[in-house]
């Protein structure tokens, strides 16, 4: 139910000014080394990557950091690590900013969930990301991503990035990826959907799609609605499950208002049940800047 967004004009003159392109998880201010997310060496690698490209603008630092075959996601990106380290002013010039609101680590896999400022380049003042990246060898090697403009009135009052930030219960990771593994199979994709409220709490389910209201209640509501103008989302496979603790990402792939879309869904769970939602729905162009897919 986000509101899809497209670069402007704006944003593909300049890169075709600058024969270059940029990863779509950039910004000017990272979190700090202090921040009580970054818990672990891999994550903090992850920020001093972060701060190599988007803060310091540092060519030679950020090829420390990233791989030269950096294998990219994004649709609107080619892959490969020169063609962002020639984009480098244009980030510099286009005063970006941003936050890391979330930062989980699963495995080789980084997850973040940031915030930008002044990122009219990306197509609105402020947008709001999932990035995803796999880490080899102390080094970014690949990275996936969804992308939406901030919504400041939305249904429920809540922002698409505010709320808890810090991980919690990392002994029931597995636990609470298999939930929603098991969610996503019984409830998105319609094997058993009247087993929702054995997933989500009847008691607190906080919304951050700008659509859809609180509660159960404001769930069952909105997909009435979707029904009723038959609308409904088409989820069709999950790519990934990862997550860290009390938080569990879900990158699926399927179709809504007729058109193919990459669905990114992050949970909170609390004693075994979601508590709260944030997701982003981006459509799949037909056409990318590159042969890898979104997924």
């Amino acid at each position: 139910m986000e509101l899809k967004m497209e670069l402007k004009t704006s944003f593909i003159a300049a890169a075709m000014l600058t024969t270059v392109t940029m990863l779509s998880a950039c910004g000017s201010t990272a979190t700090e080394s202090n921040d009580p997310k970054v818990n672990s060496p891999m994550k903090e690698t992850a920020m001093e990557a972060q701060d190599a490209f988007f803060k310091d603008f540092d060519a030679v630092e950020m090829q420390k950091y990233f791989r030269e075959d950096y294998i990219q996601h994004n649709p609107h990106v080619p892959t490969g690590l020169a063609p962002a380290l020639g984009f480098l002013p244009v980030l510099k010039d286009a005063g970006l900013t941003y936050k890391t609101h979330r930062l989980l680590e699963d495995g080789d896999f980084i997850i973040m969930h940031n915030t930008y400022d002044n990122a009219e380049l990306f197509g609105a003042k402020e947008v709001v990301t999932f990035d995803v990246w796999r880490m080899q060898d102390g080094q970014v090697a690949e990275h996936w991503d969804a992308v939406s403009p901030v919504i400041k009135e939305t249904a429920s009052g809540r922002s698409q990035f505010d709320g808890p930030t810090l991980v919690t219960d990392t002994d029931k990771t597995q636990e609470n990826k298999q939930l929603i593994a098991d969610f996503m199979e019984d409830v998105f994709f319609g094997k058993a959907p009247e087993k929702i409220s054995e997933y989500i709490s009847t008691e607190q389910y906080d919304q951050h799609n700008t659509m859809v209201e609180d509660g159960l209640v404001g769930l069952n509501e909105a997909l009435a609605f979707l029904e009723s103008q038959n609308n409904m989302f088409d989820y069709q496979k999950v790519h990934r499950i990862l997550g860290e603790g009390n938080f569990v990402l879900a990158q699926s792939e399927g179709r809504w208002n007729d058109k193919a879309q990459a669905f990114y869904d992050l949970f909170r769970i609390k004693d075994g049940k979601i508590v709260e939602h944030w997701d982003i729905i981006q459509e799949i162009p037909e056409q990318m800047a590159h042969d890898n897919g979104m997924f």
